[in-house]
């Protein structure tokens, strides 16, 4: 769970707290705060029943982004996915910086880089995957986290990067223990690659930030400026 929502539950908690202490000295009925308490548990069960939790995402991103650093790792987050796919030749098809983009676009979650998955799909359902090809998804998946990491020393973002890093190592039945190493390899890996192509990813970041689109970033990042090879993967 993201600090965000950990920090939501912990202002609803606290206010229900409160009130139910105060409740009677500032002459607000118990079943005031009943009916609230069941209305936003109602409303929660609704969302996630119809709208797969869409909502609480939506709510939950809106808080943080009143936090200017939120906003920031994010984008810096997302700009480490798109460098590095981009130099691994991984089809970019969009991205976005919030989960109301996200939705505008018809995109699931909080939003972020979208890739072309038809080939790494077609080859796991003929269980013929590639060593590459693995590699340079699980690279890609990891590059958030290394973007933050290269920028702020840590990384509060990646929990879905990482559970999709696992679903794989999952259909492919190996071990949790091999999907571990496998995650700090291509993290290093990921890093390795931003810090190859900083210049250009400082110009990413700026171009993201200004909503450019996925053709005019591509050409950010192919510019002469940025003509060192990236680490073979």
């Amino acid at each position: 769970m993201n600090q965000s929502a950990l920090n939501l539950i912990a202002v609803t908690v606290f206010a229900f707290t409160m009130l139910s202490l105060l409740g009677p000295v500032i002459h607000v009925s118990p079943l005031v705060t009943a009916i609230a308490a069941g209305g936003l548990l109602g409303a929660a069960t609704l969302d996630t029943l119809t709208w797969q939790g869409r909502g609480g995402t939506l709510l939950l991103d809106w808080v943080a982004g009143f936090s200017p650093e939120h906003r920031a790792r994010v984008l810096r987050h997302e700009a480490g996915h798109f460098l590095v796919a981009h130099h691994l030749d991984i089809p970019i098809t969009g991205y976005t910086l919030s989960a109301w983009e996200a939705l505008r676009q018809g995109q699931p979650g909080a939003g972020g880089v979208s890739f072309d998955t038809t080939q790494l799909d077609a080859e796991l359902l003929q269980g013929k995957l590639s060593a590459q090809q693995i590699d340079r998804y699980c690279t890609v998946w990891m590059a958030g986290i290394a973007a933050e990491t290269l920028v702020y020393g840590n990384a509060e973002g990646g929990g879905n990067d990482r559970q999709t890093l696992y679903a794989l190592w999952n259909a492919l039945r190996r071990s949790p223990a091999e999907a571990a190493l496998k995650e700090r390899w291509a993290t290093l890996q990921a890093k390795n690659m931003l810090e190859t192509h900083r210049a250009a990813y400082d110009r990413l970041v700026a171009a993201m930030e200004r909503r450019d689109s996925v053709e005019a970033c591509r050409a950010v990042l192919s510019s002469p400026a940025d003509a060192s090879a990236p680490p073979a993967v």
